[in-house]
């Protein structure tokens, strides 16, 4: 299908831009948007200078998420129409200190696949008279007829290895040329933020050019405290891109080793001299409660929250959102000839076993934050470790691969049919076919892993292949050398498109830009592809 136009009744926030700064900073925030206590020093209403967002969208329901400059209460509205003339209001949390004067507001009762329009009112607590500038959006809810079909747009990878807004070139211009496609939703695959990335300044090109990065406070340094995991977070909404595409496009959220630290696994201490708090289980806390905080994702709220879910979107679609994070082993050298850990920890596999074969969507797509047949290496100890899944040994699985090659026997004896993979980490574009009949372990069903990002990041060479699952990377675009500057170009994201008339799956890789570099066409209906 080509690029829909933005339609008109899309909403978009208000407000304007003034001169070279506000291009990326919000038009109200002012020194608040920089500094760590957004309710010092204010005088008038509350304002919602950061946007708004909205995720776990559903046929009939959806979360909104918004923050305030200071204490408030959080009110929305919702209308057929732009004109909002006979608006429905939900009352929201009351926005405070405690979760960065952040927060959500769950819509219910809404028609299925129809487009809703929204607006978000920031009310004084002490005189709910008092309001603030409406912030304006919209999202479709998910249909519940076949004919509609599914488009989403996928990468991640945001603000990393040094590079961040560049106000010199327009700062996340990808959000605009992802938000031209008019997708349903967006789906991060990790690497939300770089919060063991500092950014200085102004960094030199190898042109002689000189890139130049919006900074603040909580980016100078690697994130420790709360407040410095909450700034991370803050920072990426100073960009008017990425709030523009947040008040259309709906997003599902997923974290990986960026969200915390590089690298990190659960009970890690860390050698990094920037560090004084070692304990990497501390930071993940911290970090973990700032995504929490800033994304709308309901499962992180309830007890025992976590990111693994399934997002469920009408006939054709089921994602399986993946945490390779929170539950796996050490990184290590990835060839113990047992492993029941893994990468996903034993009770998400078996969730993911279970949810999968539960599924009845045509098709079932699992959002990876790591690759499954490319080698990620991790030498942040000196030592020859393995940070995702393969490790160059193209034999029979071991250690983490041992997981994996349970899932996809899984897959294959039960006849589940419309499996795909999607990820990003690895700072390049690509797509791998894996064949049993390439491969070393051979109990499975063929099947694709396409890979996209960075959003903004530094880009880097492709990884090499692991073959025991058999991968043949039919498409790559990567640079030569690493840690390649967004200036430079090789920044990425990948559009999925199902016809809801034929079923057929339909994978794009694109630059940041929007052109599309590989076309890939899947049939449903099938165990392997």
């Amino acid at each position: 299908m080509s690029e829909r136009p933005l339609p008109g009744r899309r909403g978009v926030l208000r407000g304007s831009l003034a001169a070279s700064a506000a291009l990326t900073l919000p038009a109200a925030a002012g020194a608040a948007a920089l500094g760590s206590a957004p309710a010092l020093a204010l005088s008038g209403r509350p304002r919602a200078a950061w946007g708004v967002q909205t995720g776990d969208v559903t046929a009939d329901s959806g979360l909104v998420w918004v923050r305030a400059d200071r204490p408030a209460r959080m009110i929305v509205e919702t209308s057929a129409t732009e004109s909002f003339r006979r608006p429905v209001r939900w009352r929201g949390p009351l926005l405070g200190p405690g979760t960065d004067f952040t927060g959500t507001t769950r819509l219910h009762g809404l028609p299925s696949g129809r487009e809703i329009h929204y607006r978000v009112l920031l009310a004084d607590p002490d005189d709910p008279r008092r309001t603030g500038e409406p912030v304006t959006g919209s999202f479709r809810t998910v249909p519940e007829r076949r004919r509609d079909g599914v488009r989403f747009v996928w990468s991640g990878d945001l603000a990393g290895q040094g590079w961040g807004i560049n106000p010199d070139l327009g700062g996340y211009r990808i959000y605009d040329a992802m938000a031209r496609l008019d997708p349903d939703f967006f789906l991060c695959s990790g690497d939300n933020v770089y919060a063991d990335g500092p950014l200085t300044a102004s960094v030199p090109l190898p042109d002689g050019r000189t890139w130049r990065n919006v900074t603040t406070e909580e980016k100078a340094k690697v994130a420790e405290t709360l407040a410095e995991f909450r700034g991370n977070f803050r920072y990426n909404l100073l960009d008017a891109n990425l709030r523009a595409f947040n008040a259309r496009v709906p997003s599902i959220i997923q974290w990986d080793d960026h969200e915390v630290t590089n690298n990190w696994y659960p009970g890690e201490i860390l050698t990094d001299a920037r560090y004084t708090e070692k304990r990497v289980d501390v930071l993940a806390a911290r970090a973990r409660r700032a995504f929490s905080e800033y994304f709308p994702i309901s499962t992180l709220r309830r007890p025992g929250g976590r990111v693994h879910r399934v997002q469920h979107h009408g006939p054709l679609l089921d994602v399986f959102v993946l945490d390779m994070r929170t539950y796996r082993d050490a990184n290590s050298a990835g060839t113990r000839p047992a492993d029941r850990q893994g990468i996903l920890g034993r009770e998400q596999l078996e969730w993911l076993k279970r949810e999968l074969s539960r599924s009845r969507a045509v098709w079932k797509v699992i959002a990876s934050d790591m690759p499954l047949g490319l080698v990620v290496p991790d030498t942040g100890d000196g030592q020859p470790n393995i940070e995702a899944v393969a490790q160059g040994d193209p034999g029979a699985p071991l250690g983490r691969e041992l997981q994996i090659a349970e899932l996809l026997r899984f897959v294959k004896h039960r006849r589940i049919t419309g499996t795909v993979w999607l990820t990003a980490d690895v700072h390049h574009t690509s797509a791998q076919h894996y064949d049993p009949a390439r491969a070393a372990f051979k109990d499975f069903a063929p099947f694709w892993e396409f890979v996209s990002g960075p959003l903004n990041a530094g880009a880097f060479p492709a990884n090499a292949l692991d073959g025991t699952f058999g991968p043949d990377r039919v498409f790559v675009k990567a640079p030569t050398v690493a840690n390649v500057s967004p200036a430079e170009g090789y920044q990425f994201f990948g559009e999925v498109d199902i016809d809801g008339d034929s079923g057929e799956l339909t994978v794009r890789l694109r630059e940041q830009d929007g052109t599309v570099l590989f076309t890939q066409v899947l049939q449903p209906g099938r165990v392997g592809q």
